[in-house]
């Protein structure tokens, strides 16, 4: 067994025992660090276990604290300016600066200033911070500067970038309640919708709603009827639109008519000789139909005004 104390004093057989020399049998005791490493090991400390301790001001008597005490006050009391720690970290509210270099998952909590690499988060709030590249699933944000990043999922109430330039991505769903959108340019692919609000456009773009001039020509492109004993006319297709007539024929009731839209059909003869009727939708002055041009190549103009039911035409005939 290993020598635990040494006394510094010692006594002859038979000799005499006084009372200075039992005084300096304890005065003069030192403790082996076998004292300590010669017992059991605990594989497990308690927060409840005790240790002995020097206390500072007692220069007397040693005194007992428990694990939970010696860590508590030596982590709030003292500072650490090198910890390392490997195993899982839980914390509340940190504040200050800390880093993290290589790795770190925050489930929950605030982080006033973070400078961050590569990040994963399941539920976070970043008040300021720099977040240099890093895919963030969930995030709730108040002003954030990002120079490459990757947001799949969140809210953000409010995103103040600086230049910022895209050539390849897709945005599913884009929901904005407040914020300005200097200069958007891009194509949709798909449908875009403005449900609430007022969407207000540059001078360069036809709006339905607003009186504008025109320094460029608008037109409905002209497209061809087909020439048939029943003539079909789809208005919704062919505001304007021509007929060259190869036999006789019937203009059939037509269909998708708007009510106040204007349309014009120019009808040319194609042999010279073929006559033309109308379905009793087309109304024209004292109820009588033109009669149309004859001749190969005379060209006769139709214009009409619908009421969503009937169209009421004028003819401008025999063009050649």
């Amino acid at each position: 067994m290993a020598i635990k104390f040494n006394r510094s004093q010692t006594f002859a057989t038979g000799g005499t025992v006084t009372a200075a020399s039992l005084h300096n049998l304890i005065d003069g005791t030192d403790i082996y660090p076998a004292l300590i490493t010669d017992q059991s090991d605990l594989s497990t400390v308690s927060t409840a276990d005790k240790l002995l301790i020097a206390d500072t001001d007692d220069s007397v008597n040693a005194k007992s604290t428990t694990v939970f005490n010696l860590f508590d006050d030596a982590l709030s009391g003292g500072t650490y300016s090198n910890a390392y720690i490997s195993g899982q970290f839980s914390y509340g509210t940190a504040t200050g600066t800390r880093l993290v270099s290589t790795n770190a998952t925050i489930t929950t909590g605030t982080i006033p200033t973070a400078t961050l690499g590569t990040t994963t988060g399941t539920a976070a709030t970043f008040t300021t911070g720099t977040l240099t590249t890093g895919v963030i699933p969930t995030g709730t944000f108040g002003t954030t500067t990002s120079t490459a990043a990757t947001i799949t999922n969140g809210t953000i109430p409010t995103l103040t970038v600086g230049t910022s330039t895209s050539t390849a991505g897709t945005v599913t769903t884009f929901n904005s309640t407040t914020g300005t959108i200097t200069n958007l340019s891009t194509t949709l692919a798909g449908d875009f919708t403005i449900s609430q609000g007022t969407g207000t456009v540059g001078t360069r773009v036809a709006v339905v709603n607003t009186a504008q001039e025109y320094t460029r020509a608008h037109n409905f492109n002209s497209t061809t009827l087909t020439s048939g004993t029943s003539i079909a006319w789809n208005l919704e297709e062919n505001q304007v639109a021509r007929l060259s007539l190869t036999t006789n024929g019937t203009i059939a009731d037509p269909s998708n008519k708007v009510d106040g839209a204007t349309y014009i059909l120019s009808v040319t003869q194609g042999t010279g000789t073929n006559t033309l009727n109308w379905d009793a939708s087309y109304k024209w002055p004292g109820g009588t139909a033109p009669t149309l041009t004859a001749g190969s190549g005379k060209t006769d103009i139709f214009t009409f005004v619908s009421n969503g039911t009937s169209l009421f035409g004028v003819a401008s005939q025999n063009y050649s």
